[in-house]
């Protein structure tokens, strides 16, 4: 088999489990996507490390250390910079696409660090980190 110096468009989208119409009309179109290094056949090929890059420093979306056992409302896991807004964890949980809180005392949903962590591990882009 030969051994292929780079990725094209199909291939970055099953690397990444994103569908191609991500990979030209949103990646390739963002102003830090990596030079091209050949062509094959219809498309562009680009050094997998470069994609890689790519992906890591504006793709993945960092995972935020939550506290564990402290229990954050939407509005304080907006603020902790998950990446969500609190209007869409609300929105979420309205469809069943956010877990049920784990405290709603005073009528204020809200959800421990942990459980929150999890949600955002079953979203695409989000890495496990936990902080006790």
């Amino acid at each position: 088999m030969v051994k292929r110096p780079g990725l094209i468009a199909p291939e970055i989208a099953e690397t990444y489990g994103v569908s191609i119409h991500t990979v030209t009309k949103t990646w390739a179109q963002h102003p830090a996507w990596p030079d091209s290094v050949g062509k094959r056949g219809r498309y562009k090929e680009y050094a997998a490390e470069d994609i890689a890059d790519f992906v890591h420093e504006h793709i993945e979306r960092q995972a935020v250390a939550l506290e564990a056992r402290r229990l954050y409302t939407a509005q304080q896991l907006e603020e902790a910079g998950i990446g969500i807004k609190a209007g869409t964890i609300r929105a979420d949980l309205t469809r069943s696409r956010w877990p049920e809180p784990d405290d709603a005392e005073g009528g204020v949903n809200r959800w421990y660090g942990a459980t929150a962590t999890r949600a955002l591990e079953g979203r695409r882009g989000y890495r496990r980190t936990i902080r006790d």
